[in-house]
């Protein structure tokens, strides 16, 4: 059912309200048209009336480059379920049928235009962007140096570039060069800071310093076999699995953690799970796996 907004012209075709029913129409068909944003909120959720009100706005501005389904997940829960999503405001973005992009929380105006600027285009990709595109591809295919060349560049062009920085802070550290990752880090402009796209590559960062400490994990390994209950120990090997790219076999400690004592140190299992998932990014595979293991035992 389409909401007509109060914003004038076309924008009720821009903005509408979803159901779990016409999901599939509003979102995975029109989203072979264009890109759709599809906002997850709730009527008590307070950072959700901050955000969706700048959000029409943002999506009104563009002038029809996406469009945007709301969906209620008291009245509709079974997307938002399916997507592993645990926690609102969260954003998700769909195009040529799946889910590409998102975020989650009240984020600025600026960055929610940037967000669709990236998502969307501007009306065909500049030379940066097509780089950029290009990156990510090599990064895809296993080409690490060529996607570090090409981050490199778009540096020198744009040394601000929050794409390129976050891109090239991850290859660091996939590489294993913690301070490096650190130093490109400190190269985003303060007032870029909270850019969305930065959010995973620093949980993956501190991650990496918290798991560079543990060393050999076979020795948590045998304290756990040892000791069922001993949770420091479960819960640091699980950090370490984590940083060895073992996320399922993380997640699963961490769950059994949860529960054996959900409240050891302060409810630090599922914490710890939370900043896997944005150091994973919203959309990745292991993510959803986690968040739906997450969800059903906390529902349970």
């Amino acid at each position: 059912m389409l909401n007509d907004t109060s914003a004038g012209g076309a924008s009720g075709d821009l903005v509408r309200d979803t159901t779990t029913a016409s999901f599939r129409q509003d979102v995975i068909a029109e989203s072979m048209n264009r890109p759709v944003l599809v906002d997850f909120w709730a009527p008590w959720c307070g950072p959700c009336k901050q955000l969706t009100p700048v959000l029409e706005k943002a999506v009104n501005a563009a002038a029809g480059k996406v469009v945007l389904a709301k969906m209620n997940i008291d009245e509709h829960p079974s997307i938002a379920g399916q997507l592993g999503i645990q926690s609102i405001p969260a954003v998700i973005a769909f195009d040529k049928g799946r889910p590409v992009d998102g975020f989650m929380g009240a984020v600025p105006e600026s960055q929610i235009k940037e967000f669709i600027e990236r998502l969307a285009g501007p009306g065909g990709p500049s030379p940066i962007e097509a780089a950029l595109e290009e990156a990510a591809s090599l990064v895809e295919a296993g080409d690490l140096a060529g996607a570090s060349e090409i981050y490199a560049a778009v540096l020198e062009q744009e040394p601000d570039n929050v794409t390129a920085l976050a891109g090239f802070a991850k290859l660091q550290l996939d590489a294993g060069e913690i301070e490096n990752a650190k130093r490109v880090l400190a190269m985003v402009p303060e007032e870029k800071a909270n850019d969305p796209a930065l959010a995973g590559i620093r949980a993956a960062l501190e991650l990496a310093e918290q798991a560079a400490s543990l060393g050999d994990l076979a020795g948590l390994q045998k304290a756990i076999d040892a000791n069922p209950d001993d949770h420091q120990a479960r819960f640091d090997l699980a950090l370490g699995l984590a940083a060895r790219n073992q996320r399922e076999q993380a997640v699963d400690h961490l769950i059994e953690l949860h529960k054996r004592e959900k409240t050891w140190n302060e409810e630090a299992a599922r914490k710890q799970l939370l900043q896997f998932f944005e150091a994973w990014g919203v959309m990745d595979p292991d993510t959803i796996r986690g968040r739906r293991k997450l969800s059903a035992l906390l529902f349970s």
